[in-house]
């Protein structure tokens, strides 16, 4: 595969994004940074680096919707834009939608036991839109579908740090384009989000990304060309890491059930230095491992005052 890995900065803790050009019978960006100004020269200099420039290229693939990776589609003026059908939500903006989003997210944070004042701050912080593209997507991609102009190149889908997150297996080279599913120095966030039916059912986020690793783990790659680091050259090894460590904190959650507790009273007990600055991720977290515990029937909900809490079976 004759890929070209663009560093880009983003504005969010992760640092820095990964961007890849690559050039088959089309030349295809994967993956487009936060839509800033430093994120735009950095795709300019690296694709000018490459030996192309920005009209050069024919088709921007995402590989999910979040804003760090899905921002400057519209830096391209001849390219169409590939993804999952849901990243079109995101990048339309509906006002429709967006409300959607702030309803689900409010139901949800109700019924865990968040304060009003948290749930309306929580709201009013999520300017991330602002980093996102405006095209919209000229092509819907879905699991198993070839990359246009990249023959022996299939659509995964992998959800769980994002429902709209694909990764791209090259099968003549056995190397994927990875996205955000698995990063070699940080573990990626499974994150709660609306379900792509736009339903108030809350996908169970870290069981989908724990699927999505034994997923990429029984393709067998050698290499994972990962949206944040350095690429992966031991797949198997790292996701069986990630799998254990999920695993071993749940246990942590489990220990902490001594008595019956909400969501936030367990989220404040593992992360009370930042839950309150980081109350997404933080949450999606604690609801994560109560998930994995739910499902190896070591913990039960039962809604009390329209409130989730937890205990032990």
């Amino acid at each position: 595969m004759d890929i070209h890995k663009i560093v880009i900065p983003t504005p969010y803790d992760i640092g820095d994004v990964n961007a890849f050009l690559v050039k088959g019978e089309a030349l295809s960006l994967f993956d487009a940074g936060p839509k800033t100004k430093e994120a735009y020269e950095a795709l300019k200099e690296g694709i000018s680096a490459a030996g192309y420039n920005m009209n050069d290229i024919e088709q921007v693939v995402l590989t999910h919707h979040h804003p760090d990776h899905a921002g400057w589609g519209d830096a391209f003026p001849n390219a169409k834009i590939l993804g999952h059908e849901y990243v079109d939500q995101f990048l339309r903006k509906s006002p429709e939608f967006l409300e959607y989003r702030n309803e689900f997210y409010r139901y949800h944070l109700k019924r865990n036991g968040i304060p009003e004042i948290f749930i309306e701050k929580y709201l009013e912080n999520r300017k991330e839109m602002n980093y996102f593209g405006s095209n919209p997507l000229t092509h819907c991609l879905k699991e198993g579908d070839e990359v246009p102009g990249h023959p022996g190149m299939k659509v995964v889908y992998t959800p769980g740090h994002a429902q709209s997150h694909f990764i791209f297996h090259d099968e003549k080279t056995n190397s994927v384009i990875g996205g955000d599913l698995l990063l070699d120095s940080v573990a990626s966030n499974p994150l709660i989000e609306p379900p792509i039916d736009l339903s108030y059912s809350r996908p169970k986020a870290l069981l989908q990304y724990r699927d999505s690793l034994i997923k990429l783990r029984d393709l067998r790659v050698n290499k994972v060309y990962a949206g944040h680091g350095n690429d992966i050259d031991n797949v198997s090894e790292l996701i069986n890491l990630r799998l254990q460590r999920d695993y071993l904190r749940a246990k942590q959650v489990y220990e902490l059930l001594n008595e019956p507790k909400t969501v936030i009273e367990i989220t404040k007990s593992l992360y009370s230095t930042i839950y309150k600055t980081q109350l997404g991720l933080t949450l999606s977290k604690a609801i994560g491992y109560l998930d994995l515990l739910e499902s190896k029937g070591m913990v039960t909900a039962q809604l009390v005052d329209d409130i989730n809490v937890f205990s032990r079976t």
